[in-house]
């Protein structure tokens, strides 16, 4: 069954915030750390993923990520702490311990290049 992800990235502790969603987290990252994803997130250098959802549905996935651009900053920050109290890359864990709804095609990719 597919999933879809709410995430969020930052430029760094505490910096600028980036709020998306997508049905391929690992690929969607990979492409904003690479600076394939033009606009916000290449502009001001948001590229570390500092907290993500599973969704089951898009509905419902895009429904979160509305929610999430609507609150203030703060909240953001909270969120992230909670579950990320050090503003660790998740993208590393994620390419790491690929769960089976998480390609690891464009993990590999990215281990290629470097």
């Amino acid at each position: 069954m597919k999933k879809f992800y709410v995430y969020i990235l930052c430029s760094k502790r505490n910096g600028t915030l980036y709020t998306g969603v997508t049905s391929d987290l690992d690929k969607r990252v990979y492409e904003h750390k690479n600076n394939l994803v033009k606009g916000f997130t290449q502009k001001y250098k948001v590229h570390c993923l500092a907290w993500y959802e599973i969704h089951e549905s898009a509905e419902s996935a895009i429904k979160k990520e509305k929610q999430i651009k609507k609150w203030k900053r703060a909240w953001k920050l909270k969120l992230i702490k909670k579950s990320n109290p050090r503003w660790d890359d998740l993208y590393e864990r994620i390419c790491e311990y690929p769960d089976v709804t998480i390609s690891l095609d464009s993990c590999l990719r990215r281990n290629d290049e470097n």
